[in-house]
């Protein structure tokens, strides 16, 4: 079965071309296209529409990416979220990264490297290309490494950040209960500046604790 998506972008003819792209995937299928994040809440309010991917526009009118991920973020958390803009500068990819997108990938990709994005994104819960990468670390680091105290049992929490393991089942690794295992999430993101378990995994890895 494809995995379906769904496209979020205000120029309906980019969103169009990408959803013929799209189709002729083997793996994936678009179900339907939005203008903006108020008209995917709305669309969302049926539960059939609910898909496996959103690929999500920075720049909306009503209501932009940055309000959508984090929104999408609290209501529907297993939807993984690609950005895809023309806007590739620091702050973008991080308040995008930090709100909750899971991928990004400027608009100029050739449909090879979309295709291969969106199979990442779906196998391994995450994509960035290398100059996202870049940025990502950059901005963990910065003024971070020499001041963060960070516990052995933290630690050992981050290892677990990139595995597939739920928080019950990485409480049960660490031989803790899942209220432990979140107190130990929300103090590494309060210490790390940080929303989502995918920033806290690509620190994990940076960091050498993965």
């Amino acid at each position: 079965m494809k995995k379906t998506i769904v496209i979020v972008d205000d120029h309906i003819l980019i969103a169009k071309a990408l959803q013929g792209i799209i189709d002729n995937f083997a793996a994936f299928e678009v179900i339907f296209v939005c203008e903006n994040g108020r008209d995917l809440i709305q669309k969302l309010e049926n539960k059939k529409n609910i898909p496996d991917i959103v690929l999500l526009d920075i720049s909306m009118p009503i209501m932009d990416g940055f309000e959508t991920v984090s929104w999408l973020k609290e209501h529907y958390p297993d939807v993984k979220v690609m950005a895809l803009s023309m806007q590739g500068e620091e702050k973008s990819v991080i308040k995008m990264v930090s709100n909750g997108a899971k991928a990004y990938l400027l608009k100029n990709a050739h449909p090879v490297e979309l295709e291969n994005a969106l199979t990442k994104l779906n196998n391994d819960g995450f994509f960035y290309p290398d100059w996202a990468s870049k940025i990502i670390f950059s901005s963990l680091n910065k003024n971070k490494d020499a001041e963060i105290k960070i516990s052995e049992r933290e630690k050992e929490f981050l290892k677990y950040t990139v595995t597939e393991l739920n928080y019950k089942e990485i409480a049960d690794k660490m031989f803790c209960s899942p209220r432990t295992v979140e107190s130990y999430r929300d103090q590494l993101c309060e210490k790390l500046e940080l929303k989502t378990r995918v920033g806290l995994a690509v620190f994990a890895i940076k960091n050498g604790f993965a």
